[in-house]
């Protein structure tokens, strides 16, 4: 379309798309072609779909999807209604904390479904298994995955807003758990690692990396930066300071994630997205992104959805100071605070790494620096018999 060509067009009927809703994938494909990067594109795309006699356009997908369909509603000038749908399974489109984007709760599923065979696998043959899951710039998937099924620690790229990722600390992180789990007696566990992180580690820590491919989009392709096999020669590295050694296997999931069959709340949910959106632009609805909130739809207009910062759409990040997040942190076996304030339990990592317990300290207590503060709630508050409902 972008390039003004309107012969590989296919008209669908209901017949052919009864019943789509049960399967994974696209029915009509996907393209990694960016219109927005150049101005003729845009007015090609426009030009062709009203020659095609489009005037009412729903697009579907992440935050380069809604990104391309701002933008060419606002080439379209009046001429085209666009609205846009959220499907991504890196949940990190602009919408309310509570709402998801389609896709992401299946992709969750088939994630929770692999690390708990890959739990019972390392338990088994005692060694850690390293999970890097999708999610370029959120760690929404990773966190999802990590908790519902219990991993050993997840690691998201949140951790560590506002500054530089140090190799170092990612790889001493990892470290830190496998000592722990070991002063334990356990030989196994499950990190699960959001690959955004490849995006923020400092690019000197990566050195020999510079040439990475990117997209179209101007992203980064982060499976060209094999995150998984860099951290595992740099954990054992590590490892091997203490005169460690742990059997580590590095393992990619993502894309058997977002082909999979839908589970039956996405089936649900997409059928009422694309009601929503068609019933919105026939009814003049146009710019906006469509949600529904609380079970209503609410229309969130494009340019509330624009983050000034970048001119692109608005990232929805990991929020670590959530309650949800809390809880997932005390879940995860890795160093906290509260083990620096544990004698007892310093010194037995201390022994397990074969150091002092000064020179543990000195390792690794930096990595609680900017550790979240430990969950508090409010105690329930008894409500008066005769208070009005």
């Amino acid at each position: 379309i972008m390039q003004g060509d309107i012969d590989h067009v296919t008209p669908l009927d209901i017949g052919e798309v009864s019943r789509i809703h049960f399967r994974g994938g696209s029915y009509i494909g996907i393209s990694r072609a960016n219109p927005t990067k150049d101005p003729a594109h845009l007015d090609n795309a426009v030009l062709a779909l009203l020659r095609l006699n489009v005037s009412q356009l729903i697009t579907i997908g992440g935050d380069d999807t809604a990104y391309s369909a701002m933008k060419l509603e606002e080439k379209a000038a009046g001429r085209l209604q666009v609205v846009h749908v959220p499907k991504t399974i890196d949940n990190d489109l602009d919408l309310p904390p509570s709402v998801d984007t389609f896709g992401f709760q299946t992709a969750r599923h088939y994630g929770v479904e692999i690390v708990k065979n890959l739990m019972v696998d390392a338990k088994t043959t005692s060694r850690w298994y390293l999970v890097i899951t999708m999610g370029r710039g959120a760690g929404h998937l990773a966190v999802g995955i990590g908790k519902a099924a219990g991993a050993t620690l997840t690691l998201i790229p949140e951790e560590f807003t506002g500054r530089r990722i140090r190799l170092k600390s990612v790889v001493d992180t990892l470290v830190g758990a496998i000592i722990k789990r070991l002063s334990y007696g356990r030989l196994d566990g499950v990190a699960v690692v959001a690959e955004g992180l490849a995006l923020g580690i400092d690019p000197a820590d990566l050195a020999g990396f510079e040439e990475i491919e990117r997209d179209t989009h101007g992203n980064v392709r982060i499976a060209e930066v094999n995150i998984g096999e860099i951290l595992k020669a740099a954990v054992q590295k590590r490892l091997k300071e203490f005169g460690l050694k742990a059997t580590i296997a590095a393992k990619n999931i993502g894309y058997e994630l977002r082909c999979a069959d839908p589970i039956p709340m996405d089936m649900e949910y997409t059928r009422d997205l694309g009601y929503c959106a068609a019933k919105y632009v026939l009814g003049g609805g146009n710019a906006a992104m469509i949600s529904l909130e609380g079970g209503r739809f609410v229309p969130i207009p494009f340019a509330e959805m624009i983050d000034p910062a970048t001119g692109r759409a608005r990232t929805r990040r990991v929020d670590i100071t959530s309650t949800r997040y809390a809880i997932a942190r005390r879940y995860m076996i890795r160093l906290r605070r509260d083990d620096f304030d544990d004698p007892h339990e310093l010194a037995r990592f201390a022994a397990t790494a074969h150091v002092s317990v000064e020179e543990f300290r000195r390792q690794f207590e930096r990595l609680i620096e900017e550790e979240p503060p430990p969950l508090v709630l409010d105690p329930v508050v008894e409500r008066d018999p005769g208070a009005v409902a």
